[in-house]
């Protein structure tokens, strides 16, 4: 029996990549990565090239099953463009819709959207974690750009029967991370004082392992179909918690000083990092009983070994 193929888009990115690893580990799928520039994936299986910044040339999608597409404009703290949601429109919406409807023209059965949870809003309320089925509250460009983009693909899926799968996962983690949270690494690893000693606050995270287990039960779950899905490790930890897990992983002390979170949040206004702020101090959490409720799937990988995967990932970077 031929194993049904899988086009991933992002292939050269964080969770893409992290997705091809495991199908090609499974063997119960054919992974096709579609993929900017270089990428480490070359050799193991297929890779077609797909920029979606430049959405002219699609990827063939003759006998592919699914498609995940992980590819996209990704949120940065400081955004640089002079109207940036007409640049994350560009890629995220208008890019994505050319995708999909080039996926179901070529009769593509499912096709898997990685949106974000900053589609259900910024914080939630104390007690209230997010819903799948929670009205969306996007609130700047990025999370914007991405409910559009689910509008869009709904619509499409109606339209011509193509099963959409929409995925929001919060901050992801695990090897491979970039960004902020490898910054974060270096600062407990350096050993600097960060004044986040007393912060309440409860966030959920997700290890890409465990986001990586969603999607592949989402490729050909039944009941997976035209269905949202938000995604966790099931475990919620305030800042302070989480920087003391990651200095457990390090083998450091977390040099963590008890700044009070309202004299943290007015040093942040008064430098105009109101967001920093937010990210650092706000509750964002999420609910993610339907998975389990209708796909049967709980997180696999216990929190802690993914940090300290994490940190595995973090020192090697830092030894080459």
């Amino acid at each position: 029996m031929i194993a049904p193929k899988v086009l991933v888009t992002g292939a050269s990115g964080f969770i893409g990549e992290a997705l091809v690893f495991r199908l090609l580990l499974d063997k119960k799928f054919t992974p096709i990565a579609a993929a900017r520039g270089a990428t480490r994936l070359r050799g193991l299986c297929p890779v077609v090239p797909f920029d979606l910044t430049h959405a002219n040339v699609l990827p063939v999608l003759d006998d592919i099953q699914v498609v995940v597409h992980a590819a996209a404009r990704v949120h940065v703290m400081n955004e640089t463009a002079t109207n940036a949601l007409a640049e994350f429109r560009k890629v995220n919406v208008e890019g994505t819709l050319k995708l999909a409807k080039c996926a179901a023209a070529s009769g593509v059965k499912r096709f898997i959207f990685i949106s974000s949870i900053k589609v259900n809003g910024e914080r939630n309320l104390p007690g209230k974690p997010f819903k799948a089925d929670d009205l969306p509250n996007p609130l700047d460009p990025y999370g914007v750009s991405k409910h559009e983009a689910e509008l869009a693909l709904t619509k499409l899926g109606i339209e011509t029967g193509m099963e959409v799968v929409i995925i929001r996962p919060p901050l992801v983690y695990g090897p491979g991370v970039k960004a902020n949270f490898l910054t974060m690494l270096s600062w407990l690893d350096r050993g600097i004082p960060m004044p986040l000693g007393a912060i309440r606050n409860q966030r959920s995270l997700v290890a890409v392992a465990n986001l990586v287990s969603l999607i592949v039960t989402c490729i050909d779950h039944p009941a997976s179909a035209n269905q949202i899905f938000l995604v966790s490790d099931g475990v919620d930890l305030s800042t302070t918690q989480l920087l003391h897990r990651l200095s457990k992983a390090l083998g450091k002390p977390a040099r963590l000083l008890p700044l009070p979170e309202w004299l943290l949040r007015f040093a942040a206004s008064m430098l105009g990092e109101q967001a920093v702020a937010e990210r650092l101090c706000g509750s964002l959490q999420v609910d993610i009983s339907k998975n389990r409720n209708l796909l049967g799937w709980t997180p696999p990988f216990n929190v802690d070994k993914a940090m300290l995967q994490t940190v595995g990932y973090y020192k090697e970077r830092q030894a080459k």
